[in-house]
């Protein structure tokens, strides 16, 4: 589908209330179905799905300026794609980049989303220095020798990961690599350097019902970010995953959330 200046992929799933999900950087909808961190059939009962694959990642058309890949354009591409195929307010979800995604999208046009599914949120503020650093530093290794000893160190690092559940989903997306174009990934881990989520006094003002999902042990995702989101966004629940079964758990925890949210809002409005 064309969406401002990119042809995005997209899959659509399930009928009901529209809830639109956002991978992690170098992801796709092909790697979380690798990666398998969610069982989507069970969610794809409750609810309209609707999957994409960002600029630049999996099926979707590439762009080569590391601008396109700030997080608040990626936003930008999210609500060109929701205006394109959804006439209500749907709710917005995502894993890491795709959380930052939707919390932009969010802030941008607040009442143009019903709720948020908020799942692994990245580093940021006082942590986003260190991982910008990372990501810079990615991107230069890129450009010089390619992809592949990019793709060892991400092997490596899996291996420190606690949960077999994310160390598979992270060997995935070391895989996804496999078939990406060097440049638009040097672009998209430069993009990803220069972003940050909204800052707290405009998180402050979502008053949107939003569910906060976190797992222990991943550097790249620490629960300080999932905690002061749960703080910071005034009508928020946060849920911290401590082993593979709680993350297992999560599709039905979702489809709960979505649907209590959607008969609390609607009886609101009919009062």
């Amino acid at each position: 589908m064309k969406v401002r200046d990119v042809e995005l992929a997209t899959r659509e799933t399930g009928t009901g209330q529209p809830f639109f999900w956002g991978h992690g950087l170098m992801g796709s909808m092909d790697q979380e179905d690798t990666g398998g961190l969610f069982e989507w059939r069970e969610l794809e009962q409750s609810v309209r799905l609707v999957r994409y694959d960002a600029r630049g990642h999996g099926r979707s058309e590439a762009t080569l300026d590391p601008r396109g890949y700030h997080w608040r354009e990626l936003a930008r591409d999210l609500r060109a794609l929701i205006d394109s195929i959804c006439d209500e307010p749907p709710v917005l979800g995502g894993v890491s980049m795709g959380c930052a995604t939707s919390l932009h999208a969010a802030v941008a046009s607040p009442e143009q989303t019903r709720a948020l599914v908020l799942v692994g949120p990245p580093t940021a503020w006082d942590t986003r220095p260190r991982q910008a650093r990372i990501y810079r530093f990615g991107a230069e290794m890129v450009d010089r020798v390619g992809l592949t000893p990019f793709r060892c160190i991400g092997q490596l690092a899996s291996l420190a990961v606690r949960d077999a559940r994310l160390a598979r989903m992270q060997r995935s997306i070391m895989k996804e690599l496999g078939r990406a174009d060097p440049r638009a990934v040097a672009a998209a881990l430069r993009g990803a350097a220069e972003s940050d989520l909204p800052q707290p006094h405009a998180l402050r003002k979502l008053d949107i019902p939003a569910l906060v999902l976190a797992w222990r042990g991943d550097p790249t995702h620490p629960i300080s970010t999932a905690e002061r989101l749960a703080e910071l966004l005034p009508n928020a629940e946060l849920q911290v995953a401590e082993s593979g079964d709680d993350i297992r758990s999560w599709p039905e925890r979702i489809s709960r959330f979505i649907a209590s949210n959607i008969t609390t809002r609607d009886s609101r409005a009919t009062s």
